[in-house]
């Protein structure tokens, strides 16, 4: 069973901000077991806390921005995707201004911080997001798509094409997160020059610089041009000439190194997911806006899915320990009164059974016939047949009892049920069976969703003899 992981040691990193331009510190905290990844604007006072959850994004053009209550801070997805690229499943990170340090445009200063401190196992599971179907973004106007295809483990697939003559058609995959150190933390963020004077006026990339992303010059631009643009940032002048499309003449640490990033900005927009996800991804031209809708439908249906699901684990096409030929064997009931198909599992405490609700059921010619629902006391009756098994099943000779309900307690009913629904009904012992009684505590699930419970106290009582 795959553990979770925190920090063992914290560690601080220091740096400007690309959007806001201002120096803050951040430290990175060992967190417990299901902590989760936390933000903690220090200078907003003890109680800034923004916690790393895709519900929180408030922003996504050249970044991603989070806000809890008052408290707010941007640029997340590099230190993101480090942790996740790392499998740190748990920290709180404290930084003192409103933004991550830019750092050199990449993930790699944080990851090489996270090695030195060393992982720490922790004692409880792993939890992970999984899928039992295909989920799709799309944006066909820009020929955007993003998938998550059902997998036992975590990869993605990028493919990049901004119609330029610097960077072509671009593809990158990471195929486990054991390679995510070497092969993607390195690749740094881009920008196109044609794009820095429109980024200036919306206000974004005051911390901008020649250090910290890779400048793309796709069309020919004269000397004075750029000087321009520098005297626009306040930056200087810079004594280059652009050599192969690149503004500042760096190396590429990879042929594809933009995909290679966009790859890593996704990564740290889905580990906003709060869990890890078991899936195979597959992004066409992914940015921060289709990444964070994309998760967003990712945990829409997984929280859909949790929802129907029953808060015990159970196959429901599991072979039953009783069909209806073995209850009616065990109960006196016959249709249209035995109300219950068959039993899942049991043993001294435990009862589960299922009832398939039907249109063909005899109460629902005369129960709302236009709009059926199942009585209610017609739910209890089921549930009550259902602990009538269990309470049965403890003595040698069932056949030769009956079951007498005494009191029923505390009943509340949730949701309508109505044809087409499955009934799982669960019944515990409150105590144990004491002269021939017991208390049981019931509930009625459909899809997951509770729709009744209550409490039922019955009598076990011997069959009257009869003479031949």
């Amino acid at each position: 069973m795959e553990k979770q992981y925190t920090i063992e040691k914290p560690f601080e990193l220091q740096g400007v901000g690309l959007h806001f331009g201002v120096e803050t510190t951040i430290k990175v905290l060992p967190a417990p077991a299901n902590h989760g990844i936390v933000f903690k604007r220090v200078d907003l006072g003890e109680n800034a806390l923004i916690p790393a959850n895709i519900k929180y994004v408030i922003h996504t053009e050249r970044g991603t921005i989070l806000k809890h209550k008052d408290a707010s801070v941007a640029t997340v997805e590099h230190l993101m995707s480090a942790l996740y690229g790392c499998q740190i499943d748990n920290a709180l990170i404290e930084v003192n201004g409103p933004e991550i340090p830019i750092m050199d445009g990449s993930s790699r200063p944080f990851v090489e911080k996270i090695l030195e401190a060393g992982k720490k196992e922790l004692s409880d599971p792993a939890k992970f997001i999984t899928l039992s179907k295909i989920i799709r973004y799309s944006n066909k106007d820009n020929n955007i798509e993003l998938i998550a295809i059902p997998d036992d483990k975590f990869s993605v697939s990028v493919l990049i094409d901004y119609n330029s003559t610097v960077i072509a058609n671009q593809y990158a995959i990471l195929n486990s997160l054991d390679e995510y150190p070497e092969e993607i933390s390195k690749a740094r963020t881009f920008v196109f020059f044609r794009e820095l004077e429109y980024l200036y006026k919306k206000n974004l990339i005051k911390g901008g610089d020649v250090d910290n992303a890779i400048v793309i010059l796709d069309n020919e631009v004269s000397k004075k041009e750029i000087d321009r643009i520098a005297d626009l940032f306040k930056k200087p002048h810079l004594d280059i000439t652009p050599h192969q499309g690149i503004l500042n003449n760096v190396e590429m640490y990879y042929s594809n190194e933009p995909a290679r990033h966009k790859l890593l900005d996704l990564i740290g927009d889905i580990a906003l997911l709060g869990k890890r996800l078991k899936a195979r991804i597959i992004a066409i031209k992914p940015g921060h806006t289709v990444n964070i809708e994309f998760g967003r439908k990712i945990l829409d249906y997984y929280e859909k899915e949790q929802a129907r699901k029953l808060p015990f684990e159970i196959d429901l096409s599991q072979k039953p320990i009783f069909d209806i030929n073995d209850i009616k064997k065990i109960l006196p009931h016959r249709p249209p009164f035995l109300l219950i198909d068959k039993i899942i599992e049991m043993n001294e405490n435990v009862v589960i059974g299922v009832k398939n609700v039907t249109m063909n059921e005899a109460f629902f010619v005369g129960h709302f016939p236009d709009e059926p629902v199942m009585p209610g006391v017609l739910q209890i009756e089921a549930m009550a047949q259902t602990g009538g098994i269990l309470l049965l099943d403890a003595v040698d000779d069932p056949e030769d009892y009956l079951t007498y309900f005494l009191k029923v307690d505390k009943v509340k009913f949730k949701n309508k049920v109505v044809p087409g629904d499955t009934l799982v009904f669960r019944l515990e012992l409150v105590s144990p069976i004491k002269r021939g009684i017991a208390t049981m505590k019931g509930e009625g699930f459909v899809n997951g969703q509770l729709v009744v419970e209550g409490e039922l106290t019955a009598m076990i009582s011997r069959k009257p003899k009869t003479d031949n």
